[in-house]
């Protein structure tokens, strides 16, 4: 029999102690299916925290084990791919002190797609009063912020942003903040209207490949973008995106390129003199100091991703919410999942 995770408590030394033995977790046992399995509730280990997840981002990342491709290997362990999770601290591990019991916080895990995780307490940043009952799915905030500051956006700079998913929406805010002329450019109506109010000065469908090249000639009077971010993770896009930068420009890559080799117009590269960065941090400090910047920028009103999580799903349907993550049905940006 499952025992409701809300019974849960972990206390201060010398109070007593209700331990629930066993958790919901999600378990991809193969390509397009998922199950909810009542497993162990892990235990911190020294230098950790476990966390009673509120809730966990559906990442695109996701889709390539979702799909099948041929380098996974099935099951999955529990919760694994969830990745964006936030909760409150449910217990301690040996020798922490930075953090307390029933503290909130954002987090860097890998099994979050369940009830409870546990993390290291250098991979979590606590979320403020001010944010409670707020959804706050720290890694691609933290990744959006890294981006924005790999990119060095300054006032008075064209900025041409290449996918207007969640990271290019928040990207778009970033840039539009610094003070830059943000030129959105995605396949979707509605992520464009989203650009819009997210302060791109121009948006532009995604749709022919020289017409958009064209476009952006004009409105830069024939220049091109002194920044574009490519926000996709897909072959064209990245082509579209070296196109579209000026000479001595800044390209950078904040797509996730994950299902396959890419080849790339070298001669344009050099001919233009681009600066080409790859914005995917992997250092986990840097990270951890994204997500504390992610923490301030919302606290402080500067930024507000609430409008872009457009679609909340129970554990039980994250198949669901992984299927709408990959089809992108019109009117979706952003799912969580939620506890």
């Amino acid at each position: 029999m499952h025992t409701d995770a809300s019974q849960t408590k972990s206390a201060d030394k010398g109070n007593d102690k209700m331990q629930v033995n066993t958790m919901r977790a999600a378990v991809v046992v193969q390509p397009g299916t998922v199950r909810v399995e009542h497993v162990p509730v892990p235990e911190p280990g020294p230098g950790q925290v476990r966390v009673r997840l509120e809730g966990c981002g559906v990442c695109a990342s996701n889709l390539p084990p979702w799909d099948g491709k041929p380098w996974f290997t099935y099951p999955f362990e529990p919760g694994a791919l969830g990745h964006e999770g936030w909760g409150c601290i449910d217990a301690l591990g040996p020798g922490v002190d930075r953090f307390s019991v029933g503290e909130r916080v954002a987090m860097f895990s890998d099994h979050a797609y369940a009830e409870y995780d546990i993390t290291s307490t250098d991979s979590i940043v606590s979320v403020p009063e001010i944010l409670s009952g707020q959804p706050f799915p720290g890694e691609p905030l933290a990744c959006a912020m890294n981006v924005f500051r790999r990119s060095e956006i300054k006032p008075g700079q064209t900025v041409a942003i290449v996918g207007i998913g969640f990271l290019g929406a928040l990207i778009t805010r970033l840039a539009a903040n610094a003070g830059a002329r943000v030129i959105a450019i995605s396949r979707r109506p509605f992520a464009l209207n989203i650009a819009q109010q997210m302060g791109a000065a121009e948006v532009i469908p995604m749709e022919d490949h020289w017409q958009i090249i064209d476009l952006v000639r004009q409105m830069t009077d024939g220049k091109f973008a002194d920044i574009v971010i490519e926000a996709v993770g897909k072959q064209w896009p990245l082509d579209l995106a070296s196109e579209l930068t000026k000479e001595r420009g800044r390209l950078i890559i904040a797509g996730y390129h994950q299902d396959g080799l890419r080849q790339i117009n070298m001669q344009m590269w050099n001919w233009r003199g681009l600066d080409v960065i790859n914005a995917h941090e992997r250092d986990p400090q840097v990270y951890t100091d994204g997500l504390h910047f992610a923490v301030d920028m919302v606290a402080s009103g500067q930024l507000d991703p609430s409008g872009l999580y457009t679609h909340t799903f129970p554990l039980e349907m994250l198949g669901d919410a992984l299927n709408a993550t990959r089809d992108r049905p019109d009117g979706f940006l952003k799912a969580l999942i939620t506890f």
